[in-house]
Parts: C-alpha cells; structure tokens; sequence
C-alpha cells in the first residue's frame, strides 16, 4: 500500500450520499482509496432496506469497518451471527444480513465497501 499525497475530506461534504429506506452512506474519495461513513436508522435491516436496491438473496459485500456508535447484528448465510457495537472494529464478509440492534442508530466508518454497498447493480 503506497501514500502518496496528503489529502483530507470531511464527511459532512462527501463526494456521494446514497439514502436507500432507513439509510445514509457518505461516500469521501481520496486519491487510491474510498472511505465511507454508514448510518442505519433504528428498524433499518439489510434485507427490508437494501435488498430492494441490489437485488441479491443477501450481501454480498465485504466489509472493514469501526463502529462508532449504535449496535448491529450480523448473521451470515451459514446462520452464525454476532453482534458489533460501538468502539469495535470489524470484517464481514459476503454472505450476510444485518440489522440495527435497539433505539439508537448505528453508525460505522468503511475502509472497503464504500464504493459499492447500498448502490444499484447496473
């Protein structure tokens, strides 16, 4: 992994902001790389959300993440499942549903899926 310019963004002016039912993904790009921020309203599931949005049985994007805030649970295809909440880092890989735990929004910062999560398949 190369650096190679020094760079800053800020997240309340993002390059992209995609608002899919219960959700706000803003998109930062900073030369070589995307970073998101993800905010999942209370009631928000990926399955009643995003689905819609991408068409796929499940999500099939990895994710490396920290959570800020709020609590989400991940259940993978397989069934297993774990709960994430703020101040935990995180990878998840394809093959899961989610959703939001309790009354508080979660929100997690995204090294890798910015680019693609909650975003039309074409």
């Amino acid at each position: 992994m190369n650096v190679n310019k020094l760079q800053t963004k800020s997240h309340d002016e993002p390059d992209e902001v995609r608002e899919p039912e219960k959700t706000r993904v803003e998109v930062v790009r900073l030369e070589g790389y995307t970073l998101g921020r993800f905010k999942f309203e209370p009631g928000w599931r990926w399955s009643k959300c995003i689905k819609p949005v991408v068409g796929t049985d499940s999500c099939q994007v990895a994710h490396v993440g920290y959570a800020v805030s709020g609590r989400i649970t991940v259940q993978m295809n397989d069934g297993s499942q774990t709960v994430i909440e703020e101040g935990m880092s995180y990878t998840i890989p394809p093959g899961h549903d989610a959703w939001v735990e309790g009354n508080a929004p979660f929100v997690g910062l995204e090294m890798m899926s910015a680019e693609e999560f909650a975003k039309p398949q074409s």
